[in-house]
């Protein structure tokens, strides 16, 4: 071990937020040792922004929770942490663990229970990376280095710590660790590492939760560096293990959308992790579709709503997806037949819907992505965005009649060839008459003309009625006004 000075590392006080000072002073105060430990202390000394800051200390989670009282709630089966809160910031404190007395793992050797408190030095033995090993005391201004791990940040090289085969068994979250830290970082991982780093290793990820492998795919979507890694996890065969029914390999599509995401992510905006599931299982979601409408029979609306719930209910055998989530993505794909074909009457409506702007953008990454299907009409929803309330009225009515004008022209074939070819019918039918009020025709006797109503039957005029004389009557002995 070597002790150096925080200085000399890049690191001081005033790179750090108040909420994780606090949290190092009162451990202190009470009596324990504290230290800031992982990424955050890896993210400083690279120049990076730390998401987070998570502390390290001797006291076991039930002290922690006497020294922080309401502010702490404590969590975790496998590994039992306390959550501290610190105004709006929560920060992560972990105890100082040792091996584990009676091991209790799978038969793939991952580690069930790990709950076993130790000392500092059992602790850095404990942890994956050599890179996550540095502990920083912000207060005595020092950083303690058990393993060389500044050699290996300066060198850019991602290295474990111990036997890469047993490390990957006693987590195989590991894996997924192990490419995140590559892509984000840019570090070289070590030759150990990949020796054993293949397919059939990626198969221990089976034995790892649904729930758990939904939020590392959360946190491989919010890195920033998505477009980088998706390749990875197809090169070493985590990508099978991680999305059910979606094809190993990275379209157009989806190479578009992740970069769109990581964009977004580095000028600062907020994302929908959700919204990148929904463009990868977005061809398995048109191919059910095309199953339940061809062969089922089903009318469209039907066969997207049992496609997405089919598509929804076979991912959740790699990763459950939560059920808010599922329900944005199945927004997100429900709009885009809205966004497509959208009546002319109900645009403005459509365009304050809740799921407008995430189906807007799906769309619009299909069209850059050279989707054809999408007809244009992902640009024309972005300049109808940017239109004054005037021209969103003139465009709604250019709209229109370019769409009765192509209806017409789908229709125009059909017209021509009935008019051209006249067909015989097999059976003789008599014209049925039209509801409403219908014009009289009449009929002419030996004495007068009378009006016969229109129907199915002919009436011969034979009929007593039609027979029957009219008789002439004087109007000037007609009295009209009212009578007694």
């Amino acid at each position: 071990m070597q002790t150096l000075r925080a200085s000399k590392c890049g690191l001081s006080t005033a790179l750090l937020p108040s909420s994780i000072l606090d949290v190092i002073d009162c451990l202190t105060k009470a009596g324990y040792e504290a230290y800031i430990v992982g990424g955050g202390v890896r993210d400083l000394m690279l120049g990076h922004r730390p998401k987070d800051f998570d502390a390290v200390t001797n006291a076991t989670p039930a002290q922690v929770k006497e020294v922080f009282g309401r502010r702490c709630r404590i969590i975790g089966r496998r590994f039992e942490l306390a959550h501290v809160y610190s105004g709006r910031e929560l920060i992560e404190v972990a105890t100082f663990r040792a091996p584990p007395k009676q091991r209790q793992a799978t038969a793939a050797g991952m580690i069930l229970r790990d709950n076993n408190w130790g000392t500092i030095e059992q602790d850095y033995a404990r942890r994956d990376f050599s890179i996550n090993t540095l502990y920083y005391q912000p207060q005595k201004g020092i950083v303690l280095d058990f393993c060389r791990a500044v050699d290996d940040i300066q060198s850019k090289t991602l290295r474990l710590l111990g036997e890469p085969q047993v490390r990957f068994e006693e987590d195989p979250v590991r894996m997924l660790r192990t490419l995140r830290f590559a892509a984000k970082l840019g570090f070289q991982i070590d030759p150990a590492i990949l020796a054993v780093l293949t397919a059939k290793q990626a198969e221990l990820l089976r034995d790892v939760s649904p729930h758990r492998l939904y939020d590392e795919s959360q946190k491989l979507f919010t890195m920033g560096h998505l477009h980088r890694v998706l390749p990875m996890l197809i090169e070493y065969g985590i990508w099978k293990q991680l999305f059910a029914d979606i094809p190993a390999q990275v379209n157009p599509f989806i190479q578009k959308a992740a970069q769109n995401t990581d964009q977004r992510i580095q000028i600062g905006k907020t994302i929908n992790p959700a919204f990148f599931y929904a463009v990868l299982l977005w061809q398995p979601f048109l191919q059910r579709c095309e199953f339940y409408t061809q062969q089922k029979g089903l009318v469209a609306s039907e066969a997207r709503a049992q496609a997405g719930l089919d598509v929804l209910k076979r991912q959740a055998t790699r990763t459950i997806i939560p059920r808010f989530a599922e329900t944005f993505i199945r927004e997100v794909w429900e709009m885009q037949s809205r966004l497509l074909d959208p009546k002319p009457q109900q645009i403005e409506a459509l365009s304050g819907h809740a799921r407008f702007r995430a189906g807007f953008d799906f769309l619009l990454l299909r069209e850059k992505s050279g989707d054809g299907s999408t007809q244009g009409m992902g640009q024309w929803w972005e300049s109808y965005q940017h239109l004054s309330a005037d021209e969103k009225e003139q465009t709604i009515r250019a709209y229109n009649r370019k769409r009765q004008r192509n209806r017409r022209k789908s229709t125009e074939p059909v017209l021509q060839q009935g008019a051209d070819t006249e067909i015989e019918p097999l059976v003789e039918q008599q014209e049925k008459p039209r509801r409403g009020r219908q014009p009289r025709r009449t009929a002419s006797t030996d004495n007068n003309t009378v009006s016969v109503p229109q129907s199915g039957q002919q009436q011969s005029l034979d009929h007593p009625i039609l027979r029957r004389k009219r008789v002439q009557r004087d109007l000037n002995q007609v009295v009209f006004g009212p009578t007694q």
